[in-house]
């Protein structure tokens, strides 16, 4: 997710119809920029170069998110039934419309993973790794970090480690929660807040994270570290 905003000026996007290696692309109806949205960055037109504000999101079920939020609004646009067009294209080995741009077979095509990205270094976190060890703390780029999963509802975060300077380390607690070992404090490990111990209201800071297919994100990302391999 990314914010509208550039310049003091708020500017509104439309799905251009293009692809780059199977990824959206966007544009803006202000300049007709066109927009990567693995990256944010806007690639052709006049705003070349620049890029969107990353806002943190959650991706998770709508029974999750109601249980986090009761009071959210829903935005139905079109069909809202139960039947799913993408549902054989999710079950087939198929890799996009345009197909694979680099064949890497450290994973499966279709393994989702979460990808992160951090002054040049990548990871790719795969879901089938995050099911066995649903919270890591690793280093990218020189960043510390943590990766958050929820095996039942798929959902998943990444925030910075650092507090106040310290670098702290987590461990899994009852549902949820976190611990980190360097003050005993206790998390929420979907919104990063402390709850409880010495650092209660402190909060992490998020990465951004993208949510893909392995045969997209290693297009992308033909250097990226698999995480546990």
């Amino acid at each position: 997710m990314y914010s509208r905003e550039l310049g003091g000026l708020e500017y509104s996007f439309g799905v251009s119809g293009k692809l780059i290696m199977n990824a959206l692309v966007m544009y803006d109806r202000q300049t007709e920029s066109l927009w990567s949205q693995i990256t944010g960055e806007a690639v052709l037109g006049p705003l070349q170069g620049t890029k969107l504000e990353f806002v943190p999101a959650l991706h998770t079920t709508w029974a999750e998110w109601k249980g986090l939020h009761p009071e959210t609004l829903a935005l139905v646009k079109g069909y809202s039934g139960a039947y799913d067009s993408y549902a054989r294209y999710y079950q087939s080995s198929q890799t996009g419309v345009l197909g694979e741009t680099r064949s890497d077979d450290r994973l499966y095509v279709k393994e989702f993973v979460v990808g992160v990205e951090q002054n040049g270094e990548a990871v790719a976190y795969p879901f089938s790794t995050l099911n066995d060890q649903p919270v890591v703390n690793d280093v990218i780029g020189g960043v510390p970090v943590l990766v958050v999963f929820e095996a039942d509802s798929g959902a998943s975060v990444v925030f910075g480690r650092r507090v106040n300077g310290q670098t702290l380390s987590f461990s899994a607690g009852e549902g949820m929660t976190l611990t980190d070992s360097e003050t005993q404090s206790v998390w929420d490990g979907l919104n990063g807040i402390a709850t409880a111990g010495p650092l209660a209201g402190q909060r992490l800071a998020p990465v951004k994270s993208t949510r893909a297919f392995w045969f997209g994100w290693k297009d992308w990302y033909p250097n990226t570290r698999v995480f546990g391999q």
